[in-house]
């Protein structure tokens, strides 16, 4: 059976997941890769902003904020 591959923003609260694919515009991917969000890293869910953007996960040990639409663009599977 195929993985199923779901949107970042679509995961449990303290969910962890790996990032499988990244369908962001190149101009804004490379700077998600920078900031060290690549295929096959590990991510977490810590939570959402009070109106629900941003979002905030947890990625290589730091905490960062994506805009949600740009978390929508991110494919996941969650582990486990």
């Amino acid at each position: 059976m195929p993985p199923s591959l779901q949107p970042l923003t679509s995961l449990a609260l303290g969910t962890t997941a790996t990032v499988v694919d990244i369908k962001l515009p190149s101009e804004t991917r490379p700077r998600l890769m920078e900031m060290g969000l690549l295929v096959g890293t590990p991510v977490e869910l810590v939570r959402f902003a009070p109106l629900g953007d941003p979002v905030e996960i947890k990625v290589r040990g730091y905490h960062l904020t994506l805009r949600k639409h740009e978390a929508e663009q991110i494919l996941v599977q969650v582990n486990g």
